[in-house]
């Protein structure tokens, strides 16, 4: 569905961030996105997502594109009614607004549809349902998160650019996120998950690509992955053994990931 090949991102026209990154998202599958902060993972989703410019960004090589269709160089209003949607890290919902009001806004591409997506936001998100004339700006961080993706689900997407879903929320509520996005996959919803909470990601993803330094370094079935020591070690914080390492051990770890090699 989606396919971004040998893409290059360059910022203020000197930094180059991303470096001939190339990825597929097949249909109705999730693929995860992993990588430390300031790997390029966010910059990517910009790229899909037509977003580059307001951060005086441009692709200088490579293309994107979406089943038969070119999306790279499209604006971004253009880039959403051909099916994409973004929810970016933080949240950025409106705050000063209700509940409801902040879905409808993001029903404004299908306004036809706006009933039947409100009723499919709130079967996935019972509370938002309890707090639909709720200021918004009164969630809770874990409601806000939910209802960043909510919004985003109001147009019926076919490709949900799901951006650090979990950052900053509780262990019960990064669970609560992980069965969404899976529901919201089994409703047809083909999804890319950037995500640092790898175990997380990996564990309902169909596949998973690993962002170092705005360079691919591993692309496997997530299930692989997951079982890779260094992926294990490097992003899941366990040695060979599966135990988990100390602080003390990660801070005076010396040994080069073995695809650096």
């Amino acid at each position: 569905m989606l396919a971004v090949r040998n893409l290059e991102v360059v910022y203020h026209d000197v930094v180059l961030v991303l470096r001939g990154i190339s990825l597929q998202v097949p249909r109705h599958r999730i693929v995860a996105l992993l990588g430390a902060n300031g790997a390029g993972k966010t910059t990517l989703l910009r790229a899909v997502s037509g977003l580059l410019d307001v951060h005086d960004g441009k692709i200088t090589k490579g293309r994107v594109e979406l089943g038969d269709r070119r999306i790279d160089g499209l604006p971004p209003a253009r880039i959403v009614r051909n099916g994409v949607r973004q929810v970016m890290e933080g949240r950025r919902i409106f705050a000063e607004l209700s509940v409801e009001e902040n879905l409808r806004l993001g029903g404004h591409t299908a306004a036809k549809a706006i009933g039947a997506n409100l009723t499919r936001v709130y079967d996935l998100f019972p509370v938002l349902r309890d707090r639909r004339s709720g200021t918004a700006g009164y969630l809770s961080g874990g409601e806000q998160q939910m209802l960043a993706v909510g919004r985003a689900l109001m147009s019926d997407p076919e490709l949900l650019l799901l951006d650090e879903p979990s950052l900053g929320l509780a262990p019960r509520l990064v669970q609560q996120i992980k069965e969404i996005i899976v529901e919201i996959n089994d409703q047809g919803t083909t999804v890319l998950l950037v995500e640092q909470n790898a175990a997380m990601a990996l564990d309902i993803a169909d596949h998973g690509y690993v962002l170092e330094n705005g360079r691919i370094v591993m692309d496997r079935p997530a299930a692989e992955l997951l079982a890779d020591d260094d992926i294990r070690e490097f992003y899941l914080g366990l040695g060979a053994e599966g135990a988990a390492r100390s602080f003390r051990d990660v801070k005076h770890y010396k040994r080069r990931k073995r695809w650096l090699s």
